[in-house]
C-alpha cells in the first residue's frame, strides 16, 4: 500500500509554477504587470498570470481590505474555495480500516492453521520413501552375509509373491532386527527401503507418543491404513521397544497411553493377511523388555540377530569408511580390524574419524598407523592429561602399579598380549595397562577368569610389596575383580562350594511388576556366595603375590622404565623381563634401560 501511494504521488500532475514574495507580487500589481489574480480561502495561496509568465506565492489570511482594494484596482482577483477530491477524502479513513481488516484475516487464518493441527494430530508422521529414492542400498552395507540373506527373502517376497506362493510359502509378517547399539540395524532398514522397490514408511516410537491421550493409537492406525492404500508396503519403527514394553509393568493399568498404542499395534497387526503384502521391520537393543504378545508367531514372528561384527565383518567395515581417505603405506586394515575387537560399526566409523583428526592435528597429508593407534588409544583409554601435576612419589606408586598389571598380564599365558603400559594419566585414570586380545572371543574358562582377577590385583599387590601399603589406586581394579568372581559364582557355576546354581538377579526389572519380588535365594545361601566371592579374590590375590616376588626383578625394570619413558610397548615389557630371568639386578637406583641391555 505504501508503495502504491509513492508511485500514484509520482504520477500526479505537478505545479510548475515560479514562487514569488508577496511583497514582489505586490510590487508588480502596482506596476500593472500581472494580468490576473486568485486567491486559495483555505491556504492563502495566490495564483497570478504576467505577461512574462505564472506565478505563485502565499500571502496572509484573510486578504487585508486595503491589499484587496490595491489588487482590484489594478487587475482582476478571483476568490476560491477548493472542495477536497472523493479519494482525497476518503484516504486517511481507508488506510487504517484497511488494516484492521488486513489484521482479522490473518487472525482468522492463524486460527483455522492451529484447528488443523489440532484436527490432525492423530495422523500419522511416517516418512514415505519410494524406489525413486533409494539412497542406501545393500552394497553399501559391509559384512552380515547372514542377515542380508534373510531381509532379501522379504525383499523377494515383495518383488515376487508369485514365487512364494506357488510353493505355499508364507513370509514372516514381521522382522525384529536385534543387536547392541551401533550395529547397524537402522542401516540395514535404509538399504531394505533401496532395494525393496516398494513403498518403505519409517516411523520412530517416540513418534506415537503426545501430549494428548488416544493419539498414539490414532496414529497406528492411520499409519496401516496408509499402508494398506499402498497395496504393498514395508513399515519400519525403530526403537520399537520406547511402545512396546512389557505390558502390565506400570502402576497406571491398563488406561496407560503407551500401553492403549501397543494394544492398537498387535491389533492392526492381526487384522491383515500376508497376501495383502504389507510386512513390518523393527529395530531395538531391548528385546527383553518387549510384550510377549509382540514376539508370538503371526506378528514379530522373526527376529534377526544383528551382532557386533566379526574380524571379517570389522576389515570389510573399515574398507567402507576409509574411502575417500589418504592413508599412508603403513596402513593395514587386517591390523586396524585385529586391534578392535568388541566395536560396532559406529566405533568404527569413530575410529576412522579420530584418526583423521589426529593426522590433521600433527599437519600431516596422509592418516598413518600412528594415527590409528593413538585414535584407539582415546577410545579405549580417553584422553591424556598431559598437563596434570604430580609428585615424584606419586609417579613412583602409580609405576610401580601400571608395572605389576603389566607382570602378571606378560608372565600368565591366559591373559591377553600386553599392548602398551603408560604412567600418562588417561581419562580418570592415573596409568594405564591395555591389553589386546589376540582374536575374537566369545567366552572365557575359569583359567582364563582366574588369570584376568590375578591381573587385576596385580597394582594392588605390587603397592603392598614395594611400599608396604594400600593406596586408592586400586579401586577399579577391586570392582572388576569382584564382579568376575561373582559372575563366577552366581551365574557360571564355577563354585565348587555353591555348585551348579545360576543365583543371578539380571532380570529386567518393570516397576510394579518386580518391585514386590523378594529374592530367589536364602539368606544362607547368600551368605555361602559371599564367603565364595571372597575366598577367589584372597585367592587371586595370594597367587599375584607370589609372582610379584617371584619376578621382583622384572617389576623393579618395568617400573623405571616406566618412570624414564612414561609409556612403553609390550614387547618392551617381555625384553625387560627377559632381561631380569637371566641374572639379579643388584643397582638401588633407577637403571639406564642402555645398561640393562648390556646386562
Amino acid at each position: 500500500m505504501v508503495f502504491a501511494v509513492l508511485a500514484v504521488t509520482a504520477f500526479l500532475p505537478g505545479d510548475d509554477r515560479e514562487s514569488v514574495d508577496y511583497s514582489d507580487f505586490l510590487q508588480r500589481v502596482t506596476r500593472g504587470e500581472v494580468d490576473e489574480a486568485t486567491y486559495d480561502n483555505t491556504n492563502g495561496g495566490i495564483d497570478f498570470t504576467t505577461s512574462t509568465g505564472d506565478f505563485k506565492t502565499v500571502g496572509p489570511t484573510p486578504l487585508p481590505e486595503e491589499d484587496v482594494a490595491l489588487i482590484r484596482a489594478e487587475t482582476t482577483l478571483e476568490f476560491k474555495t477548493p472542495q477536497p477530491s472523493f479519494w482525497a477524502s476518503i484516504l486517511p479513513l481507508l488506510i487504517p480500516v484497511s488494516l484492521l481488516i488486513l489484521f482479522f484475516i490473518w487472525m482468522q487464518r492463524r486460527a483455522q492453521g492451529q484447528m488443523g493441527n489440532i484436527m490432525s494430530i492423530g495422523r500419522s508422521k511416517a516418512k514415505t520413501y519410494s524406489t525413486e529414492r533409494p539412497g542406501t542400498t545393500f552394497d553399501d552395507v559391509a559384512g552380515y552375509e547372514g542377515v542380508k540373506q534373510e531381509i532379501t527373502e522379504v525383499v523377494d517376497f515383495l518383488k515376487n509373491p508369485d514365487r512364494f506362493a506357488a510353493i505355499g510359502a508364507r513370509i514372516p509378517k514381521g522382522v525384529l532386527l536385534v543387536g547392541p547399539p551401533g550395529t547397524g540395524k537402522t542401516l540395514i532398514a535404509k538399504a531394505v527401503a533401496g532395494e525393496a522397490g516398494v513403498p518403505f514408511l519409517s516411523v520412530t516410537g517416540s513418534d506415537f507418543m503426545e501430549m494428548f491421550v488416544g493419539v498414539g493409537a490414532s496414529r497406528v492406525r492411520d499409519l496401516f491404513d496408509s499402508a494398506r492404500k499402498m497395496g504393498k508396503a514395508i513399515i519400519f519403527i525403530d526403537e520399537i521397544d520406547s511402545i512396546g514394553r512389557k505390558r502390565g509393568a506400570g502402576l497406571g493399568g491398563g488406561h496407560d497411553e503407551r500401553e492403549q498404542t501397543l494394544n492398537q499395534m498387535l491389533a492392526e497387526m492381526d487384522g491383515f493377511e500376508a497376501t495383502e503384502g504389507i510386512v513390518m521391520m523393527a529395530a531395538t537393543n531391548r528385546p527383553d523388555i518387549l510384550d510377549p504378545a509382540l514376539l508370538r508367531p503371526g506378528r514379530f514372528d522373526r527376529q534377526v540377530i544383528v551382532p557386533l561384527p566379526e574380524l571379517e565383518d570389522r576389515v570389510k567395515i573399515l574398507g567402507v569408511h576409509l574411502k575417500g581417505k589418504r592413508t599412508a603405506d603403513d596402513v593395514d586394515v587386517n591390523v586396524i580390524a585385529r586391534g578392535s575387537p568388541g566395536m560396532s560399526g559406529a566405533d568404527l566409523a569413530n575410529l576412522v574419524n579420530e584418526a583423521a583428526l589426529f593426522a590433521v592435528r600433527h599437519e600431516r597429508d596422509v592418516v598413518t598407523a600412528e594415527d590409528f593407534d593413538s585414535a584407539r588409544d582415546r577410545a579405549l583409554l580417553g584422553i591424556e592429561r598431559q598437563s596434570m601435576v604430580r609428585t615424584p612419589e606419586e609417579l613412583e606408586r602409580t609405576a610401580y602399579h601400571e608395572a605389576g598389571h603389566a607382570l602378571v598380564a606378560t608372565v600368565m599365558d591366559a591373559n591377553d598380549p600386553v599392548h602398551k603400559v603408560t604412567i600418562i594419566p588417561s581419562g580418570m585414570a592415573l596409568g594405564v595397562t591395555m591389553t589386546l586380545p589376540s582374536g575374537d572371543r566369545h567366552g572365557w574358562d575359569k583359567a582364563e577368569l582366574e588369570a584376568r582377577m590375578i591381573m587385576a590385583m596385580g597394582g594392588r599387590v605390587a603397592e603392598a610389596l614395594v611400599f608396604d601399603e594400600f593406596s586408592s589406586g586400586a579401586a577399579d581394579d577391586l570392582r572388576q575383580a569382584t564382579n568376575l568372581a561373582r559372575h563366577m559364582v552366581t551365574e557360571w557355576g564355577m563354585s565348587d562350594a555353591v555348585g551348579p546354581v545360576s543365583l543371578s538377579d539380571n532380570n529386567p526389572v518393570f516397576l510394579g511388576e518386580d518391585m514386590m519380588q523378594s529374592r530367589n535365594h536364602s539368606p544362607a545361601t547368600q551368605k555361602l556366595v559371599d564367603d565364595e566371592i571372597r575366598r577367589i579374590l584372597i585367592d587371586s590375590e595370594e597367587r599375584c603375590h607370589e609372582l610379584l616376588t617371584e619376578y621382583r626383578q622384572g617389576l623393579d625394570l618395568v617400573a623405571r622404565a616406566l618412570l624414564e619413558h612414561e609409556t612403553i610397548t609390550g614387547e618392551e615389557v617381555n625384553r625387560l623381563i627377559d632381561v631380569s630371568r637371566s641374572g639379579p639386578i643388584t643397582t638401588a637406583e633407577p637403571a639406564d634401560l642402555a645398561e640393562v641391555d648390556d646386562a
